[in-house]
């Protein structure tokens, strides 16, 4: 009779401490310029796989997602490694979804990473990568974590050296904000002089890291349709952030503080709005919850993590 491995992770959030959009690309994706970072605000996975002759993927979750890309992610993961089997997941979310907080690309990157270490195969990073792009520009930097430079669709990632561990708070206003439509407001102002602007602007950032102030170029476009994503951001200001801003298209916003007495009292300022006081999680500590996750069932400390059942 096959053994059951199970195995439970916890899929961060992300956020863009910086980002550029320059203009539309032959494929009609947009070329951007971004800095990603891993926070502690997570979704919960449990995973459970049983070899098998016939594949079978369930998902248990409380939202009853369409099309959700875990599923989509564990049928690929096991056609990439010409394995069958049972896989049984269930996937409580706390990270908001729709809030340009990554969530959905974490979980699926999460399922990537966990189901070859429990099938006893070996993906190697190239191929995850692979896997990742096909089911979503951000999907590939949670195979990381940590700070790192995405380029082109965000898909080109190159990592920044390890910060201090930064407190942040995130608030997530419920507003929806349409991806297609923030990027066909801000079309029009994607000059050829306003792309090179930025690549410098972006380049000084990245080099300097807080000698410019960031930016998020969707709130050029958001803003005007939803003012009270703006007055969110002035309160998070006005309360001690040294930095505010939008991740992603939308429509959640963070603030960057000290020290946890001024993340209070911008909690204060928000009354109602749902808000997560988080700190950023290093490459360092993301490898090391991964590895901590999956001790039971992987060898090493290699990364990606590589499973003890492999022939």
């Amino acid at each position: 009779m096959n053994a059951t491995r199970r195995v439970h992770l916890r899929a961060l959030a992300k956020l863009n401490l910086d980002l550029r959009v320059l203009g539309k690309r032959p494929d009609g994706y947009h070329e951007l310029r971004t800095i990603f970072q891993t926070i502690s605000l997570a979704d919960s996975i449990e995973i459970a796989f049983t070899p098998g002759r016939k594949t079978a993927v369930g998902l248990a979750d409380e939202l009853a997602i369409p099309d959700n890309l875990v599923t989509r992610a564990a049928h690929l993961a096991l056609d990439a490694m010409r394995t069958s089997g049972r896989v049984e997941m269930r996937l409580t979310k706390r990270i908001p979804m729709g809030a340009g907080l990554g969530g959905g690309s974490s979980d699926a990157a999460s399922v990537l990473l966990a189901l070859p270490v429990l099938a006893g195969r070996k993906l190697a990073l190239p191929k995850l990568s692979e896997l990742a792009q096909q089911l979503g520009s951000d999907v590939g930097f949670f195979l990381l974590g940590g700070t790192a430079v995405g380029i082109g669709r965000g898909t080109e990632l190159f990592p920044l050296p390890d910060g201090p561990a930064q407190k942040a708070l995130v608030v997530a206003p419920g507003v929806h904000v349409s991806t297609p439509q923030a990027y066909r407001d801000l079309s029009p102002r994607l000059t050829s002089e306003s792309q090179q602007n930025k690549i410098f602007s972006f380049q000084s950032q990245v080099w300097g890291r807080g000698v410019e102030l960031p930016r998020n170029d969707f709130e050029e476009a958001v803003f005007p349709q939803h003012p009270s994503l703006a007055a969110i951001k002035k309160r998070l200001m006005r309360a001690g952030a040294s930095v505010a801003l939008m991740t992603g298209s939308g429509s959640a916003l963070f603030g960057l503080y000290q020290d946890r007495n001024r993340i209070s009292v911008a909690l204060q300022s928000l009354g109602a709005c749902k808000a997560y006081p988080v700190s950023f999680v290093t490459r360092s500590r993301y490898r090391g919850m991964w590895w901590r996750a999956l001790e039971e069932h992987s060898t090493g400390r290699t990364w990606p993590p590589q499973s003890r059942y492999a022939r």
